[in-house]
């Protein structure tokens, strides 16, 4: 069931009508309401994957309560490590056994030996990265004490299997949700007009700027050998816009909905390609992903605090690590490994907090200043972006190689029947609306409201009229 299909469009107002109509009462019959919706949600995509959800979940609330309750040391590493080891073995198996197994035959055959791996024909269970990284985040925050454990299941549950964020985030914490579904909720019309408006905003993101990006760089990408220099840095672009319209659209959508139940999730993405170095677009892309890894793999592994040789081997330990998260191929390792490349520098001369202020325009020198640098780190970013998209890193080095040396820039005629320059003024359009409304979570509230939800909406019903590209891009990882 995807946010932008006519099953969700049905699904939702039920949901709603019964969470405020009928389960409004008390905090229990929400909770309730809310796991039986996400249960029925999640059993959409495959219902048998639906009961390694609720092992995974039970787990990590059972091992919680026994870390928590644990009377010597021993006892709580044993049952921390059975939660961690558990979880991503999981994840491991399903994941990432395949890889690991292709790869090792590779090597072997490589020196001369025969090897025939044995490969698993399994299905990667939709959102297992997310929901496995819930369940760590709360297991180690319990055996650090930093949280006490949460003995009501049902409350625990929904922490885990929330719909909103399941599949693709953001990645919540403890912290900041359980306290949330442990007090009943109560409707705040202004609230739920602010997820109104996210949603719609999502959906633009989605429908109207990913899926018609999509068609363009897909039809270049795939096709890459036969393109001309102008038509291969489009299509970098053209997928750095839909890799964030999808993924960003998604967690716009998962936030609005949520807030139309009375509970707030984490920001995900903050205006990244408005970033002025790279340091300041991994603060603003997949910040949930970015301040997991952050708290949970790069400061208990020493952060930047002790030498040189350290801070080197954390940036590259925890960029590799999102790398490899994201999916089980050497180009996302890849992937990691440049933006490691880029962020190493910003570290090593400690200039990687500079850009956290407001970014502001002015006629001066500055501002010039501040636009080549959002243009350089959008530029860099687009080359990283095409080892991400690349079925191959061999795939990427000789996209990269034929942008350098083809030469030509003309307008190419495409697969999917368009010239490759035809969607730039729509790219262009959503910068500029964006940028003039970066201060807010979305451009739809504010002055003239309604005619620019009514303008989104007949854009909505449009574009996916006649789009063909509807899956968002993170289900997979």
């Amino acid at each position: 069931m995807f946010f932008n299909s006519l099953a969700f469009a049905i699904f939702l107002p039920i949901v709603f009508f019964l969470y405020w109509f009928v389960c409004n009462k008390t905090k229990k019959a929400q909770n309730a309401l809310l796991i039986i919706a996400s249960y029925y949600f999640y059993s959409c995509w495959d219902w048998r994957f639906l009961f390694l959800l609720i092992f995974s979940t039970f787990l990590d609330y059972y091992t919680g309560i026994q870390i928590e309750k644990g009377k010597s040391e021993q006892s709580r590493k044993f049952w921390f490590w059975l939660s961690i080891l558990v979880n991503l073995g999981f994840l491991g198996v399903f994941k990432y056994y395949n890889f690991f197994a292709a790869s090792f035959s590779e090597l072997v055959n490589s020196a001369g030996l025969k090897a025939s791996p044995i490969l698993l024909n399994v299905i990667l269970p939709v959102g297992i990265s997310f929901y496995t990284f819930h369940g760590l985040s709360y297991v180690i925050d319990i055996y650090y004490k930093r949280i006490k454990a949460e003995y009501n299941f049902v409350d625990y549950s929904l922490f885990v299997s929330y719909f909103p964020l399941l599949v693709a985030g953001p990645i919540e914490r403890a912290t900041h949700l359980l306290p949330q579904v442990k007090i009943k909720r109560e409707f705040n019309f202004q609230i739920a007009k602010e997820g109104v408006y996210q949603i719609i905003w999502g959906l633009i993101k989605k429908v109207v700027i990913a899926d018609t990006c999509a068609t363009y760089a897909n039809a270049v990408f795939d096709n890459y050998s036969s393109m001309n220099s102008l038509s291969l840095i489009l299509g970098a672009v053209y997928f750095a816009f839909q890799i964030y319209g999808d993924f960003s659209g998604y967690s716009d959508i998962a936030l609005g909905v949520s807030k139309l139940f009375g509970l707030d999730l984490l920001r995900n993405f903050n205006y990244p390609y408005f970033s002025r170095d790279i340091a300041e677009f991994w603060r603003r892309w997949h910040i949930s992903l970015s301040s997991w890894f952050r708290d949970y793999l790069y400061i208990p592994l020493g952060g930047s605090k002790g030498g040189i040789w350290m801070k080197i081997r954390n940036t590259f330990i925890i960029f590799i690590v999102s790398g490899f998260w994201h999916g089980a191929n050497w180009t996302y390792i890849t992937w990691g490994f440049i933006n490691a490349i880029y962020f190493l520098p910003l570290l090593l001369s400690n200039s990687n907090r500079n850009n956290i202020d407001e970014i502001k325009l002015t006629f001066n020198t500055d501002s010039v200043k501040v636009i080549f640098n959002i243009l350089f780190t959008f530029f860099i970013t687009c080359i990283a972006w095409v080892f991400f998209r690349a079925k191959t890193i061999t795939d990427a080095v000789s996209y990269l190689k034929r942008v350098i040396f083809n030469g030509d820039f003309y307008a190419q005629y495409l697969d999917n029947e368009r010239y490759n320059y035809e969607v730039l003024p729509m790219i262009i359009l959503f910068v500029l609306v964006e940028w003039n409304n970066r201060t807010k979570e979305e451009p739809l509230s504010g002055k003239r409201s309604m005619l620019r939800v009514i303008l989104a909406l007949g854009a909505i019903l449009a574009f996916g009229t006649y789009s063909d590209y509807k899956e968002f891009i993170y289900f997979q990882f």
